[in-house]
């Protein structure tokens, strides 16, 4: 990592401004003070305030270095106290500010930053798994998603009910990573952990950019669980909101009395969500926000970041009709470029619900440069698909099967996300039709099967894997109990880890993913039945995958093959391990040489009602020609 440059700061080029601002300890001893720097071109005068000086900074104003920089050493100052910059602003406001480089803040609702030392020292362990680290493009890539401080409670209740608030980020991590391997999970995906005000928020209002959560621990805290995750073979995610902050004032807002972070008051000054905007046009903004960026990366040795709302930042308010703004799609280009040159084969993951083209393409072909894009039109399809009525799913037909029409233009990630079971939106079992437990579960697990055969990589909200009735509360651990106390909950359980296991253990089912030779329709178009099917495929390994969407056993039904063949079910979602009623297709199926559809071949299998059937495709040898076979023995003679 280069230098430090004010130079580079201002043309939004610096990926290491955390190295320069905030407060940072002069020397490793920490009686030798602290040294404390902040941007605020506007304001008239700046005081470092905390524990040590009473909050009174009238004896330790900050000196202006240059046009924008003011600077302090503060010999007295010391590692784990408060402190906050006093800032007379340009129009004569004083107000109380976070440091906007602290790495480390007071638990909300109090908002001082904390003076931290991001020490490493004997806490990671990583440096095989970082230098052999994937971008998984043809490697499985199963994602669980989950909100630190709801996955499991320390008393198994609510801080409502008198329990516990929440484990620390290294008390977590043993339990969790068992549980991720077990169920076959491939990497986890945290929900953000930068500091913000608002528990209900969730981590999207984000108040200090660079510090870590304190609902969870400390900075080093958060280190061990990264490097558990690794020394365990998962690869860990962090979700981030680089489009908007909140507008609380003790934060960026109006930070010198000017908008230094923010779009001067407009229509594009705040978002949907009652924060402001990033201005992006700004340098110095690229750089806070590059700069965090590479900082979460590098102090936390995160494999990749999910940056949330980037069609908010495409296009102005997130309105296509409003037009592209070009210096956030210029930013967004700069920064994936630069992450993409520090951090080797670090995961870059765009959720953006726009068409904006070239998302996941590479920035010297002229992309955005993002790894993965998340497909919100085949989540949004699939679900709509799920809740209608059998009897009339012929009328939807097209949005299970027009995913894949455009799927190759991008690199996409399929998401049933906490944004799914959330707000009165009913959970993913919720969603399925009908009012019988029984049909919403064989559609769920359906749906699911339809979901992890499909190509892309995946991404699951915690909860999903258990069927939860409940939407998600982020006061509330998740519904445990349903593993002990009813068997359906029980049986589905079991179905997603071996479901998980098929599709992240056969590379079928993922090293083509974005290839259109490891997919093929065997069925589209068959909306009188309800029926979908398709083949997985790759170098060695075939699978076919036949979905009944409707509440009918179907027997004697005919499923078209490429090739003579012969098959065998390696996953029925019907079987009575699973909660469902056991029509299944036993032994291996030989197909019968007479043309069905657009094959030359087919075989006879039963489907079960809102069932899906995987087989495994062993292809009949074609036998040699005679004359062939002599040719060759004469080449192997000859040689």
């Amino acid at each position: 990592m280069p230098a430090f440059s004010m130079d580079e700061y201002y043309r939004g080029n610096s990926s290491n401004a955390y190295k320069f601002f905030g407060a940072h300890p002069v020397s490793d001893d920490d009686d030798n003070g602290v040294i404390f720097r902040v941007y605020a071109p506007a304001a008239y005068e700046i005081e470092v305030i905390g524990e040590w000086n009473g909050w009174n900074g009238w004896n330790h104003k900050m000196n202006k270095i240059n046009s924008g920089v003011y600077e302090l050493c503060i010999p007295e100052a010391r590692v784990g106290q408060l402190y906050k910059f006093r800032v007379h602003q340009q129009g004569g406001n004083v107000v109380d500010k976070a440091d906007p480089y602290a790495f480390h803040s007071q638990l909300r609702p109090d908002t001082a930053s904390v003076i931290t030392r991001m020490n490493q020292k004997g806490i990671f362990h990583d440096e095989k798994w970082l230098k052999t680290r994937s971008k998984c493009y043809d490697k499985p890539m199963n994602i669980y998603e989950m909100h630190m401080g709801s996955w499991k409670k320390p008393s198994g209740k609510s801080e409502a009910d008198g329990g516990a608030q929440w484990f620390r980020y290294d008390e977590i991590a043993e339990e969790l990573v068992k549980y991720l391997k077990e169920n076959h999970y491939t990497h986890v995906e945290v929900m953000p952990l930068a500091e913000y005000p608002f528990d209900g928020s969730w981590g999207y209002q984000v108040s200090q950019y660079y510090s870590a959560t304190s609902r969870y621990g400390t900075p080093q805290q958060l280190m061990k669980f990264v490097d558990v995750c690794h020394q365990n073979g998962i690869g860990v995610i962090i979700d981030f909101a680089f489009v908007h902050f909140v507008k609380d004032n003790y934060s960026l807002g109006n930070f010198d009395g000017t908008s230094l972070y923010e779009y001067p008051p407009s229509d594009v000054n705040q978002s949907q969500w009652g924060s402001y905007n990033f201005n992006l046009s700004r340098g110095e903004v690229q750089s806070y926000l590059l700069s965090c960026a590479a900082f979460w990366l590098a102090s936390y040795h995160f494999d990749g970041i999910r940056m949330d709302a980037i069609n908010n930042g495409i296009y102005w308010m997130g309105d296509k009709n409003r037009g592209v703004n070009d210096r956030s799609v210029d930013f967004f280009k700069k920064m994936n470029y630069r992450l993409n040159q520090e951090f080797h084969n670090v995961i870059l993951i765009a959720e953006d619900s726009s068409d904006y083209p070239g998302v996941t393409r590479p920035v010297e072909e002229g992309g955005l440069g993002f790894d993965y894009k998340w497909d919100m039109g085949w989540m949004n399809d699939t679900l709509e698909y799920f809740k209608v009525d059998p009897l009339f799913r012929k009328g939807s037909h097209n949005k299970i099967n027009w995913s894949m029409a455009y799927f190759y233009f991008e690199r996409f990630i399929l998401p049933l996300s906490h944004d799914e079971v959330v707000h009165g939106k009913a959970t993913i079992v919720q969603k399925m039709w009908g009012g019988d437990y029984a049909n919403k579960f064989a559609q769920v697990r359906t749906l699911y099967a339809y979901m992890m055969t499909h190509p892309g990589k995946k991404l699951n909200f915690m909860g999903n894997e258990l069927a939860m009735f409940r939407e998600w509360d982020e006061t509330k651990e998740m519904d445990w109990f349903l593993l002990d106390d009813y068997e359906m909950h029980r049986c589905f359980h079991t179905y997603m880890r071996e479901l998980n296991a098929l599709a992240t253990q056969n590379p079928a089912f993922y090293e083509k993913d974005y290839k259109s030779d490891g997919f093929l329709w065997i069925e589209a178009d068959n909306g009188d039945e309800n029926v979908y099917s398709y083949y997985r495929m790759t170098d060695g390994q075939k699978y076919a995958v036949v979905c009944n969407m409707a509440p009918v056993k179907r027997e004697n039904f005919r499923l078209g093959l490429e090739n003579e063949s012969t098959i065998t079910e390696v996953l029925n979602t019907d079987s009575v391990y699973y909660g469902g009623t056991g029509v299944t297709n036993p032994g291996k199926i030989k197909t019968v040489a007479e043309r069905h559809n657009q094959f030359e071949n087919y075989a006879v299998i039963t489907l079960p009602p809102f069932g899906t059937c995987i087989f495994e495709v062993k292809e009949t040898p074609k036998p040699v020609k005679p004359e062939k076979a002599s040719d060759e023995k004469g080449k192997k003679e000859k040689k």
